[in-house]
């Protein structure tokens, strides 16, 4: 049996007042998303913070049929003159974020990782035109940003 690489569990803020939200219902589904929730919850920066804090209707071209998507992140970050900015974050392998590569024989691994990408930018579609309709900016965090890979 494959082990999983990934660990779900629930998180407990230092910061309770910044987190929107049950704090007995944060989950974390990776570790890369508990140390998203860390970093939201030790920078000062960011005032407010939420995981999962709305579903977002899509229609998803892998399936052609519609969805709904649960963005890992939602935060209001200050900067040093005060302005706040909104973002929706979603918390994702590089790898998902670019197409798969062609030329490649079309291996049960090629359909699998060309199935995620389409559901991926499905996705993605419909959180940015959400975003734009309600004052926020969507952002991937991949590894690099999570400080855990060099580009």
């Amino acid at each position: 049996m494959a082990e999983k690489n990934w660990r779900q569990d629930f998180f407990t803020p230092r910061n309770p007042d910044k987190y929107i939200g049950d704090l007995k219902e944060i989950v974390y589904r990776s570790s890369w998303e508990k140390r998203f929730f860390e970093f939201c919850d030790e920078t000062s920066s960011i005032k407010k913070w939420s995981s999962e804090p709305f579903p977002i209707q899509y229609w998803d071209e892998s399936t052609m049929k519609s969805r709904r998507y649960f963005p890992d992140a939602y935060m209001i970050v200050e900067d040093a003159l005060g302005n706040q900015k909104k973002y929706l974050v979603e918390i994702k392998p590089y790898k998902q974020t670019l197409p798969p590569k062609e030329g490649r024989k079309k291996t049960q691994t090629y359909l699998n990782e060309c199935r995620t990408y389409q559901k991926n930018e499905s996705k993605w579609k419909f959180a940015k035109e959400f975003c734009r309709k309600n004052d926020l900016e969507f952002m991937i965090i991949t590894e690099y940003e999570l400080g855990l890979a060099k580009r």
